[in-house]
């Protein structure tokens, strides 16, 4: 089983868009429950982390995402 690494700051690719559009989100904390914002519309949420993991399609670096 293959658990992703991912930290504040990193942009996540999911599987699934946002109604807005965009299916880039950014992670500003980390722990039992991740909150991410939209890229696109810059719509703030908490997800789950056990639900969150499921739906990544990418993970770019912090570094790479400049």
């Amino acid at each position: 089983m293959n658990i992703p690494k991912f930290a504040v700051g990193d942009t996540l690719e999911l599987k699934k868009q946002h109604p807005c559009g965009s299916n880039k989100f950014s992670v500003l904390r980390t722990g039992s429950d991740v909150r991410i914002v939209c890229s696109g519309c810059g719509r703030d949420m908490t997800v789950q982390r056990e639900k969150l993991e499921k739906s990544i399609k990418k993970i770019i670096p912090k570094e790479a995402a400049k």
